[in-house]
């Protein structure tokens, strides 16, 4: 039996779909029936009610279970409020996942982190990613974990946030001047690998594999794609990374949803990318390109 935390999540459903089509019937951990039926493939999985920082729901979800796909994080494109913390979320929730799976006599845990995760301040998304990580690691579960750089694909949060600014915006911020590199990967590619170390325990054990797309882009080259795939222009004009985190702070106070958050703005701190042929060479197969995908489903795709 297989347990998804996160499983309404954008990499959750698609992996629960995935699953499905390959004849899984995998068990959801989800806040709201009522709100996963509607996009979940409810005949085809079994939901059960909870969440990692409700301990006490975990122990029915794990019963039975086997091996858990864990991506039930607060993501970085989401700010923080008195309930929903990337310490109590990502951190606290996945100790009492760890810890709840250990109980339940679960065998391995596959965790969805993100390129470039490293230590940093505390309270911060990306030492709540980091130790997120470290909590897996030191347990006595078998663990994988799986760093993709930015992920593209229908409603991904990077894109479709970044698509909307230029819809909305008179002028479109290139953060840190827009040098730094990214390395897109397509959503359906991280599930390809997910599938591989499900069915490659022994390789896949207790090993971190970091995955990027087929090429590199500029931020500069990114918005000049989207421009062309939305058919928009807009001026371009650089933002010193200082200024954009005084901006999204303004926005974090007054907007419940901002269109960026300080911790996104955590991504235009390193360049996001690994080496081209990461998922080639270790999964033997070769991932779509962030530029063919928008050729192939235009702005529909965003």
């Amino acid at each position: 039996m297989i347990l998804i935390t996160g499983a309404t999540g954008f990499i959750g459903r698609h992996l629960v779909q995935r699953l499905v089509e390959r004849g899984e019937r995998p068990r959801c951990l989800v806040r709201d029936r009522h709100r996963a039926a509607q996009l979940l493939p409810v005949e085809h999985v079994e939901l059960v009610e909870g969440a990692t920082t409700r301990p006490v729901s975990l122990e029915p979800a794990l019963h039975g279970v086997d091996t858990v796909i864990h991506a039930a994080f607060m993501t970085a494109d989401r700010k923080q409020s008195a309930g929903n913390t990337y310490e109590g979320t990502n951190v606290a929730g996945t100790t009492n996942l760890v810890n709840a799976a250990l109980a339940a006599g679960v065998r391995r845990m596959i965790e969805i982190s993100g390129l470039g995760t490293r230590p940093d301040r505390p309270g911060s998304y990306m030492q709540g990613r980091y130790l997120a990580e470290e909590v897996l690691k030191k347990s006595a579960l078998e663990w994988s974990i799986v760093q993709p750089s930015v992920l593209f694909g229908r409603g991904a949060p990077f894109f479709k946030g970044l698509a909307d600014l230029i819809r909305s915006a008179p002028v479109v911020p290139l953060i840190s001047g827009g040098s730094l590199r990214f390395q897109p990967i397509y959503v359906e590619d991280v599930v390809s690998v997910v599938l591989h170390l499900l069915d490659d325990p022994v390789g896949s054990r207790n090993r971190t594999f970091v995955l990027g797309g087929p090429e590199y882009y500029t931020f500069a080259q990114i918005i000049n794609l989207l421009m062309e795939t939305l058919h928009v222009r807009r001026p371009a004009l650089p933002l010193p990374l200082f200024l954009a985190r005084i901006g999204a702070t303004a926005m974090e106070l007054v907007l419940p949803k901002p269109p960026i958050t300080r911790a996104a703005l955590t991504l235009f701190t390193f360049d996001n990318i690994t080496a081209l042929d990461a998922v080639e060479r270790q999964f033997g197969f070769q991932p779509l390109s962030l530029r063919s995908y928008l050729a192939q489903k235009g702005k529909d795709g965003l």
